[in-house]
């Protein structure tokens, strides 16, 4: 029998199953990956405040800079199925053996991973924003908490985008290992074919191109975004809004050459 017939007898049988995995698969890695942005901004935020005069303030902060650090270290430092067997069998364990739903646990668990590296992604991010712009802002008045939001961030979501959406990327392969606790995606349902059908390979095989259609397309929107955040390749500069002869017209290649 060849493999084109296995795997036309496997997604005859099995198709419908398959497919219905690929909703949890990218409902996780969404959400999960949102989250796991917004904890890494609170993280980025919070690791780049200055150390505050007060005593008491300056040992709070510390005290805070030092647990996101033995977060991130951890949970960069470990595997995500040994994370996601930790996490849901501890909440069993500390629980009298009750667990928590399969997609919410699945969400809680990405969740948590991809906001340690998005922590380090934003804290790159910030930190390579100019000096001169926090001296600028506090010389106006405006608070850490103020600069962020209203002058930093912005920038660091433009230049952070690439490695946000490479996350969400490794998001929809990795949500593979939360079949170790039972979670209904892609790959738990591909193996359950494999285990039924006895088509071992051709059933992978159907999982792997699926895989591969989405994190192709996805990325390909991904990057249709990112051009779109950048503008326009030309633009104008308006020295005066009287003269136009004192307009200037620059490329992007032109300004980043300076």
């Amino acid at each position: 029998m060849s493999l084109f017939e296995d795997i036309s007898k496997v997604w005859s049988k099995y198709g419908d199953t398959i497919l219905s995995g690929i909703a949890n698969t990218v409902i996780i890695s969404i959400i999960g990956t949102l989250i796991g942005l917004l904890i890494g901004l609170i993280n980025g935020i919070i690791r780049t405040v200055p150390k505050p005069k007060n005593p008491v303030a300056k040992v709070v902060l510390t005290v805070v800079n030092w647990v996101i650090n033995v977060y991130v270290e951890v949970f960069r430092g470990t595997p995500m199925m040994v994370q996601a067997m930790i996490i849901y069998w501890g909440y069993a364990y500390m629980n009298a053996g009750s667990t928590l739903p399969l997609i919410p646990a699945g969400i809680v668990i990405v969740s948590i991973n991809t906001g340690a590296y998005i922590t380090e992604i934003v804290r790159g991010g910030i930190i390579s924003i100019d000096r001169g712009q926090f001296e600028g802002s506090a010389s106006i008045g405006m608070s850490h908490f103020q600069t962020m939001i209203h002058i930093i961030i912005p920038q660091v979501m433009r230049n952070i985008l690439p490695s946000v959406s490479n996350e969400f990327v490794v998001n929809i392969k990795d949500t593979s290992v939360l079949n170790v606790i039972g979670v209904t995606e892609l790959y738990f349902y591909a193996a359950s074919a494999a285990k039924n059908s006895y088509k071992i390979f051709a059933s992978y095989l159907i999982a792997c191109a699926i895989y591969f259609c989405l994190t192709f397309t996805i990325t390909r929107i991904l990057r249709l975004a990112e051009r779109l955040i950048e503008g326009k390749e030309n633009y104008t500069v308006f020295g005066s809004q009287s003269d136009f002869p004192a307009e200037i017209h620059v490329s992007k290649e032109e300004s980043a050459n300076g």
